[in-house]
C-alpha cells in the first residue's frame, strides 16, 4: 500500500507534538482535522490510526526501529500497518526488514518496553495491584470500543438501535447494562448524530457509576466534579428528569457544554449547572439526597482511550492527585443530607487512588461502606473504573 506525504508529515508532526509538548491527543487530532477539512474519511482513518498507534506502542515501536526519533517510530508503525516505507520518508533506524525481523525479538524485552509503558508506571502497577498488573496493563493496550448509552429521555433502546441502523451504523446491545450500546470495532459515530440527543458517547465502565447513586424521581443529588456532564445526564435520565440534579465544577467551559448537552438531552429543566466557588459547600449545606464525588484522579483506566496520557503523567501530579481526592471527601460530604447517600468513583486502577481513600474516610467515621463496585478491563473489556456507595450516618 503507498501512502500520501502530507498525511504522513501530519501524522508525525502531530506525535511529535504529543511527546515533546505534553499535547493532548485528541485535541491535537482535532485540531488538524478542523483545519484541513479536505481531507476525506480514509486520510482522517489514517491519521488517527498512526499517532494513536504510535502513541501506545511508542517504547516496542522504539525497540523495533533502534530510535526515539518521532519519524523512525512512524515508520516502525507503518510496516505493522502493512505499508512500504516511501523512499521520500527519511529517518534515522533500521528497514522495514530488519523492523519485521526484530518483532519476534520484541517478546523477551521487559514488560515495560514490550507493552510500552513508563518504568515508573509499570512498578507502581506492580506494587498496587501484583499479579493482576499484567492482565490490566495487556487489557490497557486493546484498541478502545465505542460505546454509546441510550438517552432514555428522548427515545429507547431499540427505537436508537433502528435510527442508528437508518445511517448504516450497526450498534448492539451490552449485556448487564440497560442502556448501553456498542459499534462494530473501529467504528466511529458522526458529528451530527453526537450532537442530536438521543445517544451520547460514553464508555460502558462509566455508565455502572450513576446507578450506583440509585437516585430517585423528586430528589435533589448533586454530581460535584461533573466536568461537561456526561453521568449529571445519565442521572437526569435514571430520575425521568423529575426533580434536580446539580452539576458542578470548578470549569466554567465545561459547566457551558454541560448546558448545551442538557438542552439536546431533555434535561435542561432537570440539570442545572453551578460553578464551584469558595462557598459553595456551606450554601448547599446538607441540601443533597445523593451526592456524586467523580474524583480527579490518575485516569489510568483510561489508556486504551488516551495512550497519550501516559507520557504525560508524572509522580508528583499522581501525588497531587491523592491529595485532592483527600480533600474532596474532606469537604464536599458536608452538602449531604444526614442518612444520604454518597458514591465516590474515579477512571482509575489503582488502590490507592481507590479504596485507600474510602477507608480514611470511614476510619474518620460518619459513613457506613454500602458496596464497591471496580470495574475491569481485563475483565470487561470496559475502560477501567472504580465506585463506592456509603451512607452518610444520620445525626
Amino acid at each position: 500500500m503507498k501512502m500520501h506525504r502530507i498525511l504522513a508529515e501530519a501524522a508525525s508532526t502531530i506525535a511529535k507534538s504529543v511527546f515533546r509538548e505534553h499535547k493532548v491527543l485528541d485535541h491535537e487530532l482535532a485540531t488538524a482535522f478542523e483545519e484541513n477539512p479536505k481531507w476525506g474519511k480514509r486520510d482522517r482513518a489514517f491519521i488517527a490510526e498512526t499517532v494513536f498507534e504510535v502513541a501506545r506502542w511508542r517504547r516496542a515501536l522504539g525497540f523495533l526501529v533502534d530510535s526515539e526519533e518521532t519519524t523512525a517510530l512512524c515508520a516502525a508503525q507503518w510496516v505493522r500497518m502493512g505499508y512500504e516505507i516511501p523512499e521520500w520518508w527519511t529517518y534515522n533506524g533500521r528497514s522495514a526488514e530488519e523492523i519485521k525481523a526484530r518483532e519476534a525479538e520484541l517478546a523477551d524485552q521487559p514488560r515495560a518496553v514490550r507493552e510500552s509503558i513508563p518504568d515508573w508506571i509499570d512498578e507502581l502497577g506492580v506494587a498496587e495491584l501484583g499479579d493482576a498488573w499484567d492482565a490490566e496493563l495487556a487489557a490497557l493496550n486493546q484498541r478502545a470500543s465505542v460505546f454509546l448509552r441510550v438517552n432514555t429521555l428522548r427515545t429507547t433502546r431499540p427505537a436508537a438501535i433502528e435510527w442508528l441502523a437508518g445511517f448504516n451504523i450497526t450498534a448492539t446491545e451490552v449485556p448487564g447494562l440497560p442502556d448501553a450500546l456498542v459499534l462494530a470495532p473501529g467504528k466511529a459515530l458522526p458529528k451530527s448524530l453526537r450532537l442530536d440527543g438521543r445517544v451520547e458517547i460514553q464508555d460502558a465502565g462509566s455508565q455502572t457509576i450513576a446507578p450506583l447513586v440509585d437516585p430517585q424521581p423528586g430528589e435533589r443529588v448533586i454530581d460535584a466534579c461533573s466536568g461537561a456532564g456526561g453521568k449529571s445526564l445519565h442521572l437526569a435520565a435514571l430520575m425521568k428528569a423529575d426533580g434536580r440534579v446539580f452539576g458542578m465544577d470548578i470549569d466554567s467551559k465545561k459547566l457551558a457544554e454541560l448546558d448545551r448537552r442538557a438542552k439536546r438531552a431533555n434535561a435542561n429543566k432537570c440539570v442545572k449547572s453551578k460553578e464551584i466557588v469558595a462557598t459553595t459547600t456551606t450554601d448547599f449545606a446538607e441540601v443533597a439526597d445523593r451526592l456524586l464525588i467523580d474524583a480527579p484522579c490518575s485516569g489510568l483506566g483510561t489508556l486504551k482511550r488516551q495512550p497519550d496520557l501516559k507520557w504525560r503523567l508524572k509522580p508528583a501530579q499522581l501525588d497531587r492527585l491523592r491529595g485532592i481526592q483527600a480533600e474532596l471527601l474532606d469537604k464536599y460530604p458536608a452538602m449531604l443530607k444526614p442518612g444520604g447517600r454518597l458514591v465516590y468513583a474515579t477512571c482509575s486502577i489503582l488502590p490507592s487512588e481507590n479504596r485507600a481513600v474510602i477507608d480514611r474516610l470511614l476510619a474518620k467515621g460518619g459513613f457506613t461502606l454500602l458496596e464497591e463496585k471496580p470495574v475491569s478491563p481485563s475483565a470487561t473489556g470496559f475502560d477501567g473504573f472504580y465506585a463506592a456507595s456509603l451512607q452518610k450516618n444520620p445525626a
